[in-house]
């Protein structure tokens, strides 16, 4: 079996996330079917990406490693998975990967974008979100900063959500803005469950000035279900990138020039 690291962008409005559901439309069944096609229906494969995006959040630069016994080129594998998977999904790149490479289990950090339209657009209603009313951005960038750090985040996840701890360290929430929209990208070593959403959402909060930053900083001592109640849309979520060892992370108004059209 030979390994190859896939980086994948992906447009999430139409699945219900990542991972393989049953009875639902999923990336990883996009992916599975698509391998079928490719290699044949009898093949062995194995599939696993570096971590699980929610239903309807969308990716950059998602990876993946696939396993599977092939002399194929990994141009050859490149185009034949893309010929295999709906338009909004793509394969970018695809690389041959030590054995030992884990998509998931090397990653040392990730980094999410989130995008929000201050006025009434025409366009990308499923990759935005557009808030009608004024925020105070510079009460959000003192909330930004109080989440940066090693903190407990269990207000920002469910309960009964699958981790052993609700540690995370946060090494970057900046934010970005211009006349039409605001930006924010959040890196951190990994994410709980939907716990960026809630981040942004509180953050939203702040800046229409129901909450204060003193508030973000109760969140992070102590449980509150305020997060929870705030939770943003998928539309406006994208898995930036994802870093392996020796990876220096970036930080910046270029981050996602594509997307954020910010000079």
């Amino acid at each position: 079996m030979s390994r190859f690291k896939i980086t994948i962008e992906y447009d999430g409005g139409r699945y219900a996330g990542w991972q393989v559901q049953r009875g639902e439309k999923t990336i990883q069944g996009a992916f599975f079917d698509a391998c079928k096609k490719l290699f044949g229906e009898g093949k062995k494969f194995e599939f696993f990406g570096s971590g699980r995006t929610d239903a309807g959040v969308h990716a950059l630069a998602q990876i993946a490693h696939l396993d599977v016994d092939t002399t194929f080129s990994t141009e050859r594998i490149r185009m034949g998975l893309n010929d295999g998977l709906p338009y909004d999904i793509n394969v970018l790149k695809v690389e041959r990967a030590p054995e030992t490479f884990h998509a998931r289990h090397d990653a040392v950090e990730r980094s999410y974008v989130y995008l929000i339209s201050k006025r009434r657009t025409a366009f990308g209603k499923s990759n935005i979100w557009w808030i009608k009313d004024h925020l105070d951005y510079n009460e959000m960038r003192k909330a930004a900063l109080v989440m940066r750090g090693r903190h407990d985040y269990a207000s920002f996840t469910d309960k009964e959500a699958e981790t052993t701890s609700t540690i995370v360290n946060i090494t970057g929430v900046d934010l970005y803005e211009t006349e039409d929209l605001i930006a924010i990208h959040i890196t951190g070593s990994h994410f709980l469950w939907k716990m960026v959403r809630r981040m942004v959402g509180i953050l939203v909060e702040v800046g229409r000035n129901n909450i204060t930053p003193e508030d973000v900083e109760k969140m992070l001592e102590k449980y509150s279900s305020e997060p929870a109640r705030r939770t943003a849309p998928a539309s406006g979520l994208y898995l930036e990138r994802v870093y392996y060892k020796g990876e220096p992370t970036e930080r910046g108004r270029h981050i996602v020039p594509q997307i954020l059209r910010l000079k």
